[in-house]
């Protein structure tokens, strides 16, 4: 996802620096890069096992991850020409103020703080915690000790949910002491990410006890759904796996030539985490039928044991489970820096501009996402994740279809990519992000309620509150 690159753009925030100051030195490789560490997140390690119950034949798991890099694709290249004509820290918060005002600015904010990173943070944790249970049963979601009914949701309790508390909690805390001890390790975990699914592709195809008959086996689906609408409602878990296409967007006042490193570096970061993802895929119904996969989280888990045994298994297992790790930190060290960068502007509670004297971090703002981040670990992972990429996916169709205002104002540079068949790059994410919500909304009302009481609220408290004091 995004966070390494706002983390860059955000910090020089922090130093004081001044935008028309900076130096464009970043190229192709460099802007790619980060693109690739921004979008290998909690979604791959974890959402096949749900795909395959809800689309049950290995072709359409197959093809969901292509439709969805399509869409990756024609969102980034929306957002390069955004990237360019604003090339200022803060993403969408910087397009919706000025396409649709600052109440709209605020509502990216505050969809940030509860879809954009706290609820990330919990279903990584959560996922983390499933990978341990490879070794310590007791710590995966399906073993939870209690579960609470309210309504149509089911509140989990149990070791899972312990875990991943401890994880967010123990991250919190570090970064309340400063973000350089911390910093240092995050590129590390990040290559440590592409290594290991790079080596579990190879190596599942080459040394693996997989099967190519299981490309020809179907699984019995766990829904009723028509498969056209599920196709719809599962493309929400390829959107939150997806999300980082627009990284190199935060660091575009950087970039030599932006007009031809951005749309060049985006479609190479995406395509390079496409190719990964669909090989990932691919290898993890190599060693595993469908069938088998249904409902399971720790998909990596489960298909290194067919591949390669359980001493191996384990191996990958710990492997992913260390990459989770450097997920859920990315997070819990970016995200607060968003916050407290809209608070600087008075575009949020004030509160997060609040910065410990000794060790210059936003206190209130750590804080405060940890609780929320804790807090989220007791919802079920299948509807965390859904509720995710359903309201995310909000923030992004306004930032796409602001480019159909400012295309009418003077000065407005238009790329050549996305000036190619106008309005077809646009139109084509924004019909499916339209299609994906009609059936989101019909299929998942309960999560879809999340998602509008999310949107609601942020409104509410912007009017009775934010706009006072801006």
């Amino acid at each position: 996802m995004r966070w390494m690159a706002q983390e860059r753009a955000i910090g020089r925030s922090l130093a004081g620096e001044k935008t028309e100051g900076l130096l464009r030195q970043l190229g192709v490789v460099s802007a790619a890069a980060l693109v690739v560490s921004n979008m290998i997140g909690t979604g791959i390690f974890t959402t096949t096992g749900f795909l395959a119950g809800q689309l049950g034949d290995p072709s359409l798991v197959l093809s969901i991850w292509l439709v969805g890099a399509l869409c990756a694709l024609a969102g980034a290249f929306c957002y390069s020409e955004l990237g360019v004509n604003y090339p200022s820290s803060g993403g969408e918060y910087v397009y919706l103020t000025n396409a649709y005002g600052p109440a709209w600015g605020f509502l990216t904010g505050w969809i940030s703080f509860l879809a954009g990173f706290s609820a990330p943070i919990a279903a990584a944790a959560l996922a983390f915690s499933d990978y341990l249970g490879y070794f310590f049963p007791l710590l995966k979601q399906e073993n939870a000790a209690y579960a609470i009914p309210l309504g149509p949701w089911t509140l989990k309790v149990g070791g899972a949910q312990f875990m991943a508390c401890g994880l967010i909690a123990l991250l919190t805390l570090l970064n309340l002491f400063g973000v350089q001890r911390v910093a240092r390790f995050q590129n590390v975990f990040t290559s440590l990410k592409v290594a290991v699914i790079i080596s579990f592709i190879v190596l599942g195809f080459t040394a693996g006890s997989g099967n190519w008959q299981h490309f020809q086996m179907q699984a019995a689906r766990t829904t009723a759904t028509p498969i056209l609408a599920q196709f719809a409602i599962s493309l929400f878990w390829i959107y939150g796996s997806y999300s980082g296409w627009n990284a190199a967007t935060y660091v575009a006042e950087e970039l030599r030539r932006p007009e031809r490193t951005l749309p060049l570096a985006l479609t190479a970061g995406t395509v390079l985490v496409a190719t990964l993802y669909f090989g990932l895929n691919a290898v993890f119904i190599y060693g595993t039928p469908l069938e088998q996969m249904k409902g399971q989280i720790a998909i990596g888990s489960l298909t290194a044991k067919h591949l390669f045994g359980p001493e191996i298994a384990g191996l990958f297992g710990a492997l992913m489970a260390l990459s989770l790790v450097s997920t859920v930190n990315a997070m819990v060290t970016i995200g607060p820096r968003v916050y407290y960068a809209m608070a600087k502007n008075r575009a949020f509670f004030t509160a997060a501009a609040k910065v410990d004297p000794r060790w210059h971090t936003p206190i209130n703002a750590i804080l405060w996402q940890g609780v929320a981040s804790m807090l989220m670990t007791f919802v079920p992972f299948g509807q965390l994740f859904f509720y995710i990429g359903l309201t995310l996916n909000f923030s992004a169709g306004l930032s796409v279809a602001s480019l159909f205002l400012f295309r009418r104002r003077p000065g407005w540079r238009r790329l050549a990519v996305v000036d190619f068949g106008y309005p077809l790059i646009p139109g084509f994410f924004l019909v499916i992000s339209a299609w994906m919500y009609f059936y989101g909304i019909r299929l998942e009302p309960m999560v879809s309620l999340a998602t509008f009481l999310t949107v609601g609220t942020g409104a509410l408290i912007y009017h009775l509150r934010i706009r006072r004091q801006s």
